[in-house]
């Protein structure tokens, strides 16, 4: 049990030093042995828990995302309609941003990297799809309670995405600018004006 504990505290802490060194020098020109060096621990260690720096970075990139999800899965309310519900949801990204400051150089770059791989590009996809398969199934409910009328639900699913994307990328590209969480609500409720039932 002790073991265990042990194990997860280094695990925790290789996670930890990652980000810090990924921020710090970038995908590419942070090594495994800065990583070790930060969190303190041997290469030996590093390589019990994570095969390389690819699939440390991966768990990152999914940590990350899995912040997404459970905001997005908390600000769904069941007395809701799904539009109220996406506008719900589309503010608490604020928090989101918050967490995610300084992320951009790091992502943006493992992206790039991701590119000319093509095992490490299907890993970094897979979250966008299960994105388009949480609001293609949203999609479909609001047309069931009334709320969206969609004659084209692939694509208003992919504005949503796209809408959501270019504010996540505005907001990691300029935290100060303005309140990310507040402008995103905004959009998301006037792109739901097109989608909702003439009146």
């Amino acid at each position: 049990m002790r073991q265990q504990v042990r194990a997860e505290e280094t695990r925790s802490r290789i996670i930890n030093a990652a980000r810090v060194c990924f921020s710090r020098y970038g995908y590419d020109a942070a090594s495994v042995a800065d990583i070790c060096t930060e969190a303190g621990i041997t290469k030996g260690a590093f390589y019990y828990h994570f095969e390389t720096k690819q699939g440390l970075f991966l768990e990152l990139l999914n940590t990350w995302l899995a912040q997404f999800d459970t905001q997005l899965l908390q600000e769904r309310g069941e007395s809701l309609t799904v539009s109220d519900n996406l506008i719900e949801m589309a503010g608490s990204t604020s928090i989101i941003f918050k967490e995610s400051a300084g992320y951009l150089p790091m992502f943006l770059e493992f992206w790039l990297h991701s590119i000319r791989d093509p095992n490490i590009w299907q890993k970094v996809i897979e979250p966008y799809r299960r994105y388009m398969e949480l609001f293609t199934r949203l999609l479909e409910e609001g047309r069931s309670d009334g709320s969206i009328q969609a004659d084209d639900s692939l694509l208003a699913v992919r504005a949503i995405l796209a809408l959501a994307i270019g504010m996540i990328l505005q907001g990691l590209m300029d935290p100060q600018g303005a309140d990310w969480g507040k402008e995103t609500q905004e959009s998301v409720r006037l792109l739901l004006k097109a989608l909702r039932p003439a009146d």
